[in-house]
């Protein structure tokens, strides 16, 4: 693991939500973060407002539960920068307040980690800040209207420090990959800006002609 922070490149943070495009899909992230594609739907859309709905409560506080919506966050050891939807702050015995992020999501719970990674690394950025340590937070699904709880064990902190990185290396690149059809394609807003089926096509029929002459 580096010790190299990025307190003197404050400009060169990378935002929050490219992990979750990373681990989603790598030529998502490049699409969004390098070439600067963007393509709303009605998925995306509904996911905005339910954000921007979020972001626009200011505080509140109740007994021993105090929530922040949209907190700031950033990260000097790891480059990242961003926001939080929601951070409670839970009155503990000792009175000490122990921070609990929440992300909201549109849909429902994902069969990859990509979500897990995201909110890890909020968690990540607010242990920075607040020189803390903070173990659980929470995933709000619009569509299920339930929350997931997560717990940031040393398995799921590696993969997001590990995925941060990994997108450094892909945004100095300066590169996007080359598209993989999966299923999973069908429900990114860019399929239609990535094509990933008729991309992957043209790549096989000039790879067959690449073989092809190498055969003569």
């Amino acid at each position: 693991m580096t010790n190299m922070t990025y307190k003197d490149h404050e400009d060169d943070l990378i935002m929050l939500s490219a992990l979750q495009h990373m681990v989603f899909c790598p030529r998502q992230c490049a699409l969004i973060h390098i070439e600067q594609v963007w393509a709303e739907n009605r998925q995306t859309a509904e996911g905005r407002i339910m954000h921007e709905r979020v972001h626009e409560e200011n505080r509140e506080s109740r007994g021993n539960l105090r929530v922040e919506y949209g907190v700031p966050l950033r990260s000097l050891r790891l480059g990242l920068i961003g926001k939080a939807d929601i951070v409670e702050f839970h009155r503990m015995e000792d009175g000490t307040w122990q921070p609990f992020p929440v992300e909201y999501k549109r849909g429902k719970p994902k069969a990859d980690d990509c979500d897990k990674v995201q909110l890890c690394a909020q968690a990540l950025c607010l242990e920075e800040m607040l020189n803390a340590r903070i173990l659980k937070g929470a995933l709000f699904y619009g569509k299920t209207r339930r929350r997931l709880d997560v717990s940031f064990d040393e398995k799921l902190r590696q993969k997001t420090e590990e995925t941060a990185r990994n997108v450094r290396v892909l945004l100095d690149s300066g590169r996007t990959p080359l598209p993989v059809y999966t299923k999973k394609c069908e429900s990114c807003s860019l399929v239609g800006e990535c094509l990933p089926k008729t991309m992957g096509k043209r790549r096989s029929v000039k790879n067959y002609l690449a073989k092809a002459l190498e055969k003569e």
